[in-house]
């Protein structure tokens, strides 16, 4: 019953994350509102981390299978991916550099702020 609970709170910020796409004007996906909402309720310690643990390992642990139906799409779309094939590979392999950089300059900021806090 417990996870029923967990779940729930978690479609609960999905859901706000949907009426906050509706209503603000931002070319931003619903799902990134609702992370974000659930990101700052858990940094002010309005929702612990233990209020949600269970359904977010459950989530991360079945995440794999989630890729399956986006691969098998790319294999059904394959005629049409292969005369842009090099295109689609300097998007991806930017992105990814792009990405990378990004999250370690942005994770080596945060270990150097808090240090100095600490």
């Amino acid at each position: 019953m417990e996870i029923l609970k967990q779940f729930g709170i978690i479609i609960a910020f999905a859901f706000i994350g949907e009426i906050l796409h509706a209503l603000i004007p931002l070319p931003v996906p619903a799902g990134i509102y609702g992370i974000l909402l659930l990101f700052v309720f858990l940094r002010k310690k309005i929702l612990h981390v233990i209020q949600v643990r269970e359904t977010v390992h459950f989530l991360i642990e079945t995440m794999p299978i989630m890729f399956v139906p986006a691969a098998a799409g790319l294999i059904d779309a394959w005629d049409l991916i292969r005369p842009q094939l090099i295109p689609y590979l300097v998007m991806i392999i930017v992105s990814l550099l792009v990405v990378m950089v990004v999250s370690g300059l942005t994770t080596q900021f945060i270990i150097r702020h808090q240090k100095k806090t600490t």
